[in-house]
């Protein structure tokens, strides 16, 4: 008999992903939240429709669904320009959340896997070590606030309800299709524009999207995972310089990286209103997965450099 999982953000970089994964598992029938009918969906997949999780109340009816994974959010943006931006976030991320988590419980799920975000732990870890995923959260803007509010509701939620709770705090997402700065790195370096970022030597963990998937998939049965939260990565950290000397490599094109100092980065993008972009280049993020490999005997499925050649190829057949 086959289980049922229900995937919200169905349409999204993460949610297409792990819709399209979890259906090639014959033991399982994917529904795919959406809040309109796709034009068109991967064999075997089911359109679930969605009401909006503005919504105070979540009123479609979850009967029969074995696990939900839940991708949809209020997704971080920078340089936000609303007035009450904590607010915003906690509409969706919270309040929307939990009213989905408590039809879930209501209606019999067994476990609710919620996408959070390494800005639950914090910003950066200059000068520190790895975050941890049972240390202290410390996070600093509205979406990290946003989505730390809506794990501790969900954790209080399993508690009273008896739902099983699995959290999954990913770093830096990427894979085939990626968007934003991903992107845009890509587009210079295939146009070959001189980047001053050759003696940048901090270091960053980032997660593949296959990779990320594969641990949404592991957290969906494995009995460990329940009640835990997780750190999600590719276990390689990368500085600035080797992330963009490895991306070349993978779209066959040589790096024109300028060896310009951080601190001299950081003190321009400050002069220009940008020193979130300069943060992003130039500080470290690392985070320790230990936890994560050893409760569920899992391990990323691909290296840095395989997923950076799928990355890479599938930005360069879209440029054709």
């Amino acid at each position: 008999m086959q289980r049922q999982v229900l995937v919200t953000g169905a349409t999204g970089f993460v949610g297409s992903r792990v819709v399209s994964t979890l259906a090639r598992d014959p033991g399982l029938r994917v529904l795919a939240g959406v809040r309109k009918t796709p034009p068109a969906l991967a064999q075997g997949v089911h359109a679930f429709m969605m009401p909006s999780l503005e919504e105070s109340d979540f009123q479609a009816s979850l009967q029969g669904i074995d696990y939900v994974v839940h991708c949809a959010a209020r997704v971080h943006v920078m340089n936000d320009q609303s007035t009450d931006p904590l607010s915003d976030y906690r509409k969706i991320n919270v309040e929307g959340t939990l009213a989905l988590a408590r039809r879930a419980a209501q209606d019999g799920v067994k476990r609710f896997v919620f996408l959070s975000s390494i800005k639950v732990n914090g910003e950066t870890t200059n000068h520190r070590a790895p975050y941890t995923a049972d240390e202290v959260p410390t996070p600093v803007d509205p979406y990290g606030i946003s989505k730390l509010e809506a794990e501790r509701a969900l954790l209080a939620l399993a508690q009273s309800t008896g739902m099983e709770v699995v959290i999954v705090r990913p770093v830096l997402v990427y894979g085939p299709h990626v968007k934003a700065n991903f992107q845009s790195m890509m587009k210079w370096l295939k146009a070959g524009i001189p980047l001053p970022l050759g003696a940048i030597k901090n270091k960053r963990s980032m997660v593949a999207l296959d990779n990320l998937v594969d641990l949404i998939r592991v957290c969906l049965i494995h009995p460990a995972a329940a009640g835990q939260v997780f750190l999600a990565s590719d276990d390689q950290d990368l500085s600035t310089t080797e992330l963009l000397k490895k991306t070349s490599t993978a779209l066959g094109v040589s790096a024109k990286l300028l060896p310009v100092p951080a601190g001299l980065i950081k003190t321009a993008a400050s002069l220009v209103r940008r020193p979130g972009i300069a943060a992003r280049l130039c500080d470290s993020l690392q985070v320790d997965i230990i936890k994560t490999k050893r409760l569920l005997e899992w391990t990323p499925p691909l290296s840095v450099d395989q997923a950076l050649k799928l990355t890479a190829h599938a930005y360069l057949e879209s440029e054709r």
